[in-house]
């Protein structure tokens, strides 16, 4: 019994040895972390606390601890409501598209610039793809009404001169077009940024293998498909594994808020802007505070099951 005891003592002392040498030696690498760690504890764990307003009757004049005690509720009353059903369906859908369309892309551009040769074209390429990313959401949307304006846009205008189009469409008054819209600007702006992860991935490749391929007379197409598409799965997997659990976020609110209207609810109006409208407009804090709690779990869902089925299916997974 001793002899446990005294080896428990030697195990402590020796990890709390090991901790202390690692301060030491990296003391100035925590120390420049502290930054980011208070900001992150600050803005991101300590508004959690606020997580009780989504089961509380929220009175500002008696703060949250005062508030009444109502359960689940809102979140109830957030099941019951037809408007936010079609706001989960809108969201849904969104997020279901915008990966359908958008997370291939960014990975066939990469291994396409990936077999360019002449220097000078790839970075080229790469910046104007990836230069539409730092453009700012309000200048996007703004773009996009004079291009597609009934009146004055050029891609109305020229669709109807070449017998596309009898007579000019109002793009961002019909419901049926804004998915389109906003899931292709979103391609436009973020193809190029998002292949850059994959060309760094692909340019941790060992160049051996190409060379042995070349030597074997494997083709271009046949290197892309044994060599380049494995080197980058397990970067294409994690990223795919994060896009899967954002899926119920449906992108920027901003974006959504800019380029909807009152005629385009029946597609556009996401969970975002219905809390938006619930929070602020309506100024219901509780409601709106549980349904963002709401999605924020099913996201979390999202991720721990697409998570399990990488990990069962491939050695790569977040945890």
């Amino acid at each position: 019994m001793d002899n446990n005891l005294q080896d428990i003592d030697k195990n402590k002392r020796s990890l709390w040895s090991k901790f202390n040498k690692t301060i030491n030696r990296d003391k100035y690498l925590y120390i420049m972390s502290l930054p980011g760690l208070i900001m992150l504890v600050m803005f991101s764990y300590i508004p959690m606390y606020g997580i009780i307003i989504a089961f509380k009757r929220y009175n500002p004049g008696v703060g949250i601890m005062g508030s009444q005690w109502v359960g689940f509720y809102y979140f109830e009353s957030f099941l019951n409501d037809i408007y936010a059903w079609r706001a989960f369906r809108n969201t849904f859908l969104l997020g279901l598209y915008g990966l359908f369309w958008g997370f291939p892309l960014p990975i066939i551009l990469a291994l396409l610039l990936n077999e360019v040769r002449v220097s000078w074209f790839k970075r080229s390429i790469q910046t104007i793809t990836y230069l539409p990313y730092f453009i700012s959401v309000v200048i996007i949307v703004g773009l996009m009404k004079e291009l597609l304006s009934p009146v004055t846009g050029i891609i109305n205008n020229e669709l109807v001169r070449i017998g596309i189009l009898d007579k000019p469409i109002n793009f961002f008054a019909e419901a049926k077009w804004f998915r389109t819209l906003y899931i292709g600007s979103d391609i436009w702006a973020g193809t190029g940024f998002g292949a850059i992860i994959y060309l760094a991935a692909l340019s941790g490749i060992n160049p051996e293998l190409y060379e042995a391929a070349i030597i074997d007379g494997a083709t271009r197409w046949q290197r892309i498909w044994y060599i380049s598409i494995p080197g980058i799965l397990p970067t294409a997997t994690i990223l795919f594994i994060l896009s899967v659990g954002g899926i119920v976020g449906a992108g920027s609110v901003q974006k959504v808020l800019l380029m909807y209207s009152s005629q385009t609810y029946e597609t556009a109006d996401v969970i975002s802007t219905y809390v938006y409208r619930m929070g602020i407009e309506n100024i219901n804090y509780s409601y709106a505070t549980a349904v963002g709690l709401l999605m924020s779990v099913i996201g979390f869902v999202f991720t721990l099951v697409t998570n399990y089925i990488s990990r069962t299916l491939s050695d790569t997974s977040l945890w």
